[in-house]
């Protein structure tokens, strides 16, 4: 995950039910992308039609009806564009099998062509990750947000698309947090600031240095971030 210009797709879905092999279908796919652990804000946001009616459970748990769905598109409808915002892509997803199992269903379905998502896209899985981290912790999406102190008050449905806004939160945080040495938004600090001129006859600064413990301590905690995240910034600037 070192890699220049790396591009992640961080993906949810929605479902009729819980297996595709009973011919469950998907009703909703959500996509954000990143470029080197930055949000790029753009998206990929669908409502399919899905050709049966919904468990009542699912409904329960994302708030889709069987009635809103009626004039949506068919996956075979959007297949050209979910895999044209996915291709090359890393895909991050919490609990994969399940998504990618759905997806690959929905795609061996596609007339006149065979993929799957594998064929298009790399895959990590934040759910193994978060357990191999904390282990013995709770690991669901909820428990993780609450662990990393990420804001889901808003979240009282499931919903593809806020899903996988909150999974890039709790990914970003999880493999290393920080993904910026400088993260602010320019535009919010063009204003001009007065400079202040320092008394000439201030004392002094006090020069205090690292002990070669202290450096040791440093080196491994940025071999621990460079593993954890892929891409650790300060041993970029201390090359």
């Amino acid at each position: 995950m070192s890699e220049t210009n790396l591009r992640q797709v961080v993906l949810d879905t929605e479902t009729t039910g819980l297996n595709p092999a009973e011919g469950h279908r998907i009703i909703e796919i959500g996509c954000v992308e990143m470029i080197n652990r930055r949000l790029t804000q753009n998206t990929f946001h669908v409502y399919i039609n899905p050709d049966r009616n919904i468990d009542a459970g699912a409904i329960k748990v994302h708030g889709i009806s069987n009635e809103f769905l009626q004039d949506k598109p068919k996956f075979e409808d959007i297949a050209d564009d979910y895999l044209a915002f996915t291709q090359d892509a890393e895909l991050v997803i919490h609990n994969a099998p399940f998504d990618v199992g759905f997806l690959n269903h929905e795609l061996s379905l596609l007339k006149g062509r065979k993929t799957t998502v594998e064929a298009h896209s790399t895959i990590f899985d934040t759910l193994p990750y978060a357990r191999k981290k904390h282990p013995g912790a709770r690991a669901s999406l909820d428990a993780l947000c609450k662990r990393y102190g990420i804001d889901n008050s808003h979240r009282e449905l499931h919903g593809a698309l806020l899903d996988a806004e909150i999974l890039a939160e709790v990914y970003l945080s999880m493999t290393g947090g920080q993904f910026s040495l400088m993260d602010f938004d320019s535009s919010q600090h063009t204003e001009k600031q007065p400079n202040v001129r320092l008394p000439a006859d201030r004392p002094k600064l006090k020069v205090v240095s690292c002990s070669e413990q202290e450096m040791e301590a440093h080196r491994k905690h940025l071999e621990m971030l460079e593993k954890a995240s892929g891409q650790c910034l300060w041993n970029k600037l201390e090359d």
